[in-house]
């Protein structure tokens, strides 16, 4: 049952970063979602975003955040201004989103399991 529900939440997850790759015209290569300890998300050069599987149990709020942000980095790779004006655009309360995860110590549940 656990499982079932795990891959319901990931099948969303994917499903999310298709509506948001439409949304900002970008079409990763390669669409991960795997046990990340440190972080929620990346996006490599290559055009590979993985996101860690633990997010499909945040909010849809904190979800777009996380998704918004990987796939930007296809078009943007920096953190630069351009890159939060987009950010500001498309999750305008983006900035909300990432003050939550700092002060919240928001990681994914799978780094207290880390020895």
């Amino acid at each position: 049952m656990r499982m079932a529900m795990l891959d319901d939440g990931i099948a969303q997850l994917r499903e999310r970063v298709r509506g948001w790759s439409l949304r900002l015209k970008v079409s990763p290569r390669i669409v991960r979602v795997q046990r990340m300890t440190q972080k929620w998300g990346s996006c490599s050069t290559g055009g590979i975003v993985t996101l860690a599987s633990d997010l499909a149990a945040q909010d849809e709020g904190f979800q777009d955040f996380v998704i918004a942000h990987e796939l930007l980095h296809l078009k943007i790779p920096n953190h630069g201004r351009v890159f939060k004006a987009m950010m500001s655009l498309h999750v305008p309360d983006w900035r909300l989103q990432d003050v939550r995860r700092q002060s919240a110590g928001l990681m994914p549940a799978s780094a207290s399991r880390r020895p």
